[in-house]
């Protein structure tokens, strides 16, 4: 069955001195979803940005925002993402003492609920919570910094991925973060991926809509199409 792919640039890579401009240029250019890596210097080494940003954002576009928590705890800052405009939350196990009910707060604010797997973090997490999830990210690259090298492994991960929310029967998304450009898409692709963040791969060059296109050729040759 052919899959619907969706290109969810990361603005951790655009121009912050215009992010609006930013994230209307790339929505025009074709992109799907916006992407938010959240980075609160403690769970990360790095610090990005909070829910006004976010709030900010979201009357400039009708594309979902994807917020992708890499902060710990969790839990205190979901419900401000949630009335800022976020349509879909992820975190990290890690980062949550209790999974379950860090999905279940994510929920009950109205977003769809994410958990990302680091590369060395189990797909073990995902056994007992798959009824809960609407995403599932798989960073390619250990989480911190935009402009990393994609993790081969990641590919195996991936078709695991894959494999269990088939089983699952359930219609849940599955997602990858880093690495991902033109040359690599249609390979992650045919590992099992539907969506796909991409910053530095889009926002570091001169013609989003051309990259964009570029990523979705490939797209479609990995489906044979």
């Amino acid at each position: 069955m052919l899959r619907t792919f969706r290109i969810a640039p990361s603005i951790l890579s655009a121009d912050f001195a215009r992010l609006g401009e930013e994230v209307t240029r790339v929505v025009a250019a074709g992109a799907d979803i916006i992407h938010f890596d959240v980075m609160d210097n403690h769970y990360v080494p790095n610090l990005t940005v909070g829910p006004m940003v976010c709030k900010a954002i979201r009357p400039l576009t009708q594309a979902p925002i994807d917020v992708h928590l890499m902060v710990k705890p969790v839990d205190r800052i979901v419900p401000d993402f949630a009335a800022a405009g976020a349509d879909i939350i992820s975190f990290h196990p890690e980062a949550s003492e209790h999974v379950d009910r860090t999905l279940g707060l994510i929920r009950d604010q109205g977003c769809k609920a994410g958990l990302v797997l680091n590369p060395a973090t189990p797909l073990a997490y995902l056994d007992h919570v798959l009824d809960k999830l609407d995403l599932v990210l798989i960073m390619s690259v250990n989480p911190g910094f935009g402009g990393q090298q994609f993790i081969a492994h990641a590919l195996e991960k991936l078709r695991e991925a894959r494999s269990r929310i088939e089983a699952s029967g359930r219609e849940i998304w599955l997602e990858v973060d880093g690495g991902v450009k033109v040359d690599n898409i249609g390979e992650i692709a045919a590992a099992g991926a539907d969506t796909f963040v991409a910053g530095s791969a889009i926002f570091n060059t001169s013609d989003y809509a051309a990259t964009i296109a570029a990523m979705r050729s490939e797209l479609s040759r990995s489906q044979g199409a």
